[in-house]
């Protein structure tokens, strides 16, 4: 059961993340988030 979970955890302040250039075009992001197999939010409400 320990196999499932990562060794190392990581917290907001343990990560930074720069600014830069991105090819990624806004409109091909999925924001989406799905509750259930048939249940699915096509806003980013439980992103964090």
């Amino acid at each position: 059961m320990t196999d499932k979970f990562a060794k190392e955890g990581l917290t907001f302040d343990d990560v930074l993340l720069i600014p830069g250039r991105s090819e990624v075009l806004p409109n091909k992001v999925d924001v989406s988030t799905r509750l259930t197999k048939r249940i699915r939010l096509e806003i980013p409400i439980m992103s964090a």
